[in-house]
């Protein structure tokens, strides 16, 4: 592509699903199998390219560029068309190209991390490429023609008016990690839920953003680009290097998920992602090489606790009130974690907020109502995470750590319709938003003490009160007149037809 041409977004996605059909028809045929396939092959092509351009920019003031990947594994050299070494593998014997990513690639790119001198972007780059073995794909005229397709598609070439196309199409990319049930949902959360999340709880630059539970980074990814638009033109570079490097932390234990974790937020430009990876609530894991000095606690805590998991001894141990419930064990994670005045934003289901029958459930609610103030719960629509593989019933509960709740305000977005075609919009949320700086009562919302939850053995599920429900007056002489007349219409019809058939015979 001509430097200086633009691709659209919909030539762009079109690419992306061009390398995905390739992906699918050789031997990476679920989203499970070619998504992280997708992600390493991206991720290296777009590094190339972002320090391919940071060369020239050193070069135009005379300073040393130092790469983070040498020939001849940088993409340049192995993927691209005109790449030496790909030529030198192409006239190779069959599979040489596969067997140097096996042999030399892989094991090169994951030693980068392993040395005092890495920098954080060797590190990352190791991480990225931390569960990959071999290619996925079967054969390598497949693999060369994957390659090929990944190397059009340019990150420096899209129109990055407001925010990366290539990074919101590598999100819907991710999207179908959730539509085969994979784990209830447990990698995905609908991204317009993210925003309404983030949008309320606000993080400021120069604070510190956390998820315990990270899964393909999209609260973290959407809050640095909350975070970055709130800057306006004026930002400096100071500034912008502390938003990408020291500002977003997370966790994430699934050996899959933790790589596309790390990719997705550098697509999205946060260069040096804290990611630890391990199981938040055991505290085991495979390495926090990622993590350094990360804070003890932080000013926003942002998540989605997986539906429905369970844990077993090693966690019940390090949380006072004991369970197997992880979203018990997560909001008492999130409320540990929270610095004196942070604000959270998690998602619930309706279990977590209903539930009394534990000991550790009660305690769990009284611990968040007595350390936090929850101002805030939405009743979000059934089937807002249909298209994440569960249909498990959710809400969005808001609180600040600091002072006790007295009473939470409700508001209840259950009339919304959402349907596989039909998802949560974030302007559904315009009333909600509107009525939230003043906890205003309305049909759908109204205010709970906190009096009322402890008289239900702390159950936060609470009922619109004001729902208008619209009832059918009518008489039953009136329904019966309106069922007789309409058995008239269906008797006139039936005779019609009749007569016509009888016209039509003779």
């Amino acid at each position: 592509m001509a430097i200086g041409s633009r691709q659209s977004d919909a030539s762009l996605e079109a690419r992306i699903q061009a390398v995905c059909d390739i992906m699918r028809r050789s031997n990476a045929a679920s989203p499970m199998k070619y998504i992280p396939e997708f992600t390493w092959i991206l991720f290296l092509r777009v590094l190339d390219e972002q320090e391919e351009l940071e060369e020239i920019a050193k070069r135009i003031v005379g300073a040393t560029f130092v790469p983070t990947i040498e020939f001849p594994y940088r993409w340049r050299d192995w993927a691209a068309p005109d790449g030496p070494k790909r030529r030198e593998l192409q006239n190779a014997p069959p599979r040489s190209m596969l067997n140097f990513v096996k042999d030399e690639l892989f094991p090169h790119l994951k030693s980068l991390g392993d040395y005092p001198v890495s920098t954080p972007r060797q590190r990352v780059v190791s991480e990225v490429i931390s569960d990959r073995q071999e290619p996925e794909i079967d054969t390598e005229h497949n693999f060369l023609d994957i390659l090929d397709g990944m190397h059009e598609i340019r990150d420096s070439e899209v129109d990055k008016t407001h925010t990366s196309p290539l990074s919101h199409a590598y999100e819907s990319l991710l999207l179908k990690m959730g539509e085969k049930n994979n784990d209830d949902g447990q990698f995905f959360t609908p991204r317009e839920v993210i925003r309404a999340i983030i949008k309320v709880v606000d993080p400021q630059v120069g604070e510190t953003v956390f998820d315990p539970a990270a899964g393909t980074g999209g609260f973290l990814a959407l809050a640095y680009e909350h975070m970055r638009d709130s800057l306006g033109d004026g930002v400096t570079g100071l500034i912008l290097r502390d938003l990408k490097e020291r500002t977003f932390f997370g966790k994430e234990k699934d050996n899959q998920i933790y790589p596309i974790c790390l990719a997705n937020l550098v697509l999205h430009g946060v260069d040096e992602p804290h990611i630890w990876h391990g199981n938040t609530l055991t505290g085991s894991g495979n390495g926090g090489v990622l993590w350094g000095d990360s804070p003890r606690f932080y000013d926003v805590v942002l998540m989605n606790p997986p539906f429905g998991g369970r844990e077993g001894a090693d966690a019940r141990q390090r949380y006072a009130f004991k369970t197997n419930q992880t979203q018990f064990l997560f909001v008492q994670e999130v409320i540990d974690s929270l610095r004196t005045n942070g604000r959270a934003g998690i998602v619930v289901d309706e279990g977590f907020l209903s539930r009394t029958h534990e000991k550790a459930f009660i305690q769990t609610k009284q611990k968040l109502l007595d350390e936090c103030e929850v101002y805030c719960v939405v009743s979000l629509p059934s089937g807002v995470f249909t298209k994440a593989g569960t249909s498990v019933k959710t809400n969005l509960m808001f609180f600040n750590k600091g002072k006790p709740t007295e009473q939470t305000w409700y508001y209840d977005l259950t009339d919304v319709k959402v349907t596989l075609t039909q998802p949560l919009l974030l302007s559904h949320f315009d009333e909600f938003f509107e009525l939230l700086p003043t906890r205003a009562e309305s049909e759908h919302s109204w205010t709970v003490t906190r009096a009322e939850i402890e008289s239900r053995g702390y159950n936060l599920n609470a009922e619109n009160p004001n729902r208008v429900v619209e009832e059918d007056t009518r008489t039953p002489e009136e329904l019966i007149a309106i069922i007789e007349s309409a058995n008239d219409e269906i008797r006139n019809a039936i005779a019609k037809l009749r007569e016509l058939d009888s016209t039509s015979r003779t």
